[in-house]
């Protein structure tokens, strides 16, 4: 990728993602990071290591009336670690960006929704994913990450490792949840991973070494909860649903 950029910006670019690396940033936000350093070089010509205050003013003015307020954020992020990490310069913007602060809750289903959604979902693996998902209160990378030793059935408690923060977490394991979990396996025996990738068919997914994919999850998940008329996102915890058997 960096091929496609002018020299001196694709050197700093790909210094730039070995110091987001290096930070210990998630994917997620290295690809959040950089993708901002990258959309303010393509709307400065790829000149973008000596900015002015006036300059940042037009282009955060620019990002906030063609795209949002979160895509600024991003942006500024990423520039103020370009501009400390990369060239070791101080940030020319300091105090010029101030983005409303946002209070709304987010949307939760019930449990009948989501009753409604795990009995639409037609694919077993995506089904027992969906349901894992929210009976543990999971993020759809974290659900993506667990693996068999994670389940901790003595206990009845899952560890979430890697988590929001770099951090590892326990949840409480619903009983339900964990037969569920070891009927599912009982069908695709993958060594380690509990959701592994099924491109060769449930039958083959001991072999996998990778889990389901991600943007497949969320295609799914949007066309599912299209079919039932629901508009909410899958998330958050209810430990009570009764499942469709596997």
């Amino acid at each position: 990728m960096t091929s496609e950029f002018p020299a001196q910006f694709a050197c700093n670019y790909q210094c730039l993602l070995n110091r987001l690396k290096l930070h210990g940033m998630q994917p997620k936000t290295i690809a959040l990071y950089s993708h901002g350093v990258r959309r303010a070089g393509e709307y400065f010509d790829y000149r973008i290591d000596d900015l002015t205050r006036l300059q940042l003013t037009d282009y955060f003015v620019h990002i906030v009336d063609s795209l949002s307020w979160s895509s600024l954020k991003h942006d500024l992020y990423g520039l103020k670690f370009y501009y400390a990490q990369v060239l070791n310069k101080p940030w020319p913007g300091a105090d010029l960006v101030k983005p409303p602060k946002s209070h709304t809750l987010p949307d939760i289903i019930t449990v009948p929704q989501a009753q409604q959604i795990f009995m639409a979902t037609r694919v077993l693996s995506y089904r027992v994913f969906f349901f894992t998902l929210y009976s543990l209160g999971l993020r759809l990378g974290e659900g993506l990450r667990l693996q068999i030793g994670d389940i901790d059935a003595d206990r009845m408690r899952v560890q979430v490792r890697n988590a929001k923060g770099n951090r590892d977490r326990f949840v409480p394991l619903p009983e339900n949840t964990l037969q569920i979990l070891r009927r599912f396996w009982q069908i695709h025996r993958n060594p380690a991973l509990l959701f592994p990738d099924r491109k060769c068919g449930l039958k083959k997914a001991r072999l996998a070494t990778t889990p389901l994919d991600r943007g497949s999850i969320q295609t799914t998940l949007r066309q599912v909860t299209c079919d039932c008329g629901l508009k909410k996102e899958l998330r958050h915890t209810a430990c009570a649903i009764p499942m469709p058997p596997i």
